[in-house]
């Protein structure tokens, strides 16, 4: 319990000397930026899949709150009634850079959670910004997918493979572990490359699950909010959908904080176990 409580003053002290909100509002931003365009490459890829458009709504209207998806409707059913080769050209480009910039924040963010300074080159960290974003792109489709499309997939594993009652059961708990699974797995990623320091693996694995539970529980609670309390509308009129987006990337920014807090904490822990225990050899 001492501990417990020691740990939590730790935390809300440099919760407070990083000044988190402020960092959450800068990913935010990028977020933001990044999002639109990374959505006009996914639906101008959808036409050569012979999607339906009213299918490709109804997917972004369960996954996001009436107000965002209202954002994106008329540009999805745009964009998927006719193929744009060019504009997929120009939109991987775009959302690449865009998307980066995001996790170039949370780059400078994690430094400033880890009290270092960028010296890495420009280049390398711009590389290693495009590769993170590449991951998360992956990263995200499979958690996004495998729970909506889970039932489809197991639909299909059944006929085709003809699986017992049990194993479709066993296949609906699969899907949203995989997710679960592939979700930490970015974040360990994000926290063990974002900042300019040598961390073990073992040394991250707190933040991210507390990251990911965290992200999950925030999502579904804030979706929840929106879909039965809140009237962004009503107050915003049409940039209701952009000023619920931006909480949740505000949101997001802040939860991805608070895992770099945690693993910042726990690593300067095992750093004072390590010390002392040479202390006491020597």
């Amino acid at each position: 319990m001492i501990q417990l409580k020691k740990f939590a003053t730790d935390f809300m002290t440099k919760f407070k000397a990083d000044n988190v909100p402020l960092l959450a509002a800068a990913q935010a931003y990028y977020y933001l930026l990044a999002i639109f365009p990374l959505i006009i490459v996914g639906f101008t890829i959808i036409p050569y899949f012979n999607i339906n458009p009213n299918d490709a709504v109804n997917f972004i209207g369960n996954m996001l709150p009436g107000e965002i998806a209202s954002i994106f409707e008329e540009n999805i059913i745009s964009m998927i009634a006719t193929p744009q080769g060019g504009l997929l050209t120009i939109g991987i480009i775009g959302a690449l850079w865009a998307a980066s910039n995001g996790i170039n924040a949370f780059i400078k963010s994690s430094n400033t959670a880890y009290d270092v300074e960028e010296t890495r080159p420009f280049i390398l960290v711009r590389l290693l910004s495009l590769g993170l974003t590449l991951g998360m792109i992956v990263a995200l489709i499979i958690a996004f997918t495998l729970p909506m499309f889970g039932n489809i997939i197991v639909s299909f594993l059944q006929s085709f493979l003809g699986l017992s009652g049990t194993m479709a059961l066993l296949f609906q708990v699969l899907r949203w572990t995989i997710s679960i699974v592939v979700l930490t797995s970015l974040l360990m990623l994000l926290y063990r490359f974002a900042p300019n320091k040598q961390i073990p693996f073992k040394n991250i694995i707190p933040g991210a699950l507390t990251a990911s539970f965290l992200w999950q529980i925030i999502s579904l609670g804030f979706s929840f909010y929106v879909s039965n309390f809140g009237n962004y509308s009503a107050t915003y009129g049409s940039l209701g959908g952009v000023i619920i987006l931006m909480i949740w990337f505000f949101l997001t920014g802040l939860i991805l904080m608070v895992g770099a807090i945690v693993n910042v904490l726990y690593h300067r822990k095992q750093e004072q176990r390590q010390y002392d225990d040479k202390t006491s050899v020597s």
